[in-house]
């Protein structure tokens, strides 16, 4: 269990080692897409701001993880 965990954060490392802004991108347009759901659409997903907290979330993860790697 340990060694596939070992090498998936490898696999992670090395995918994202030379695509440092993929994730603060994904994040943002996740925020992005929270903004525009808001004006068009309502409903429980929409009141909770989902997308932004999953973006911001996203977003601070991938600057983080590319200013280690």
């Amino acid at each position: 269990m340990t060694q596939w965990l070992s090498k998936l954060i490898d696999r992670a490392s090395t995918f994202f080692a030379s695509r440092k802004g993929l994730l603060p991108i994904a994040g943002i347009l996740l925020i992005l897409l929270n903004f525009i759901l808001k004006l068009a659409v309502s409903g429980w997903l929409m009141e909770t701001d989902f997308f932004l907290h999953l973006g911001a979330i996203i977003a601070i993860f991938g600057l983080m993880l590319a200013w280690a790697l």
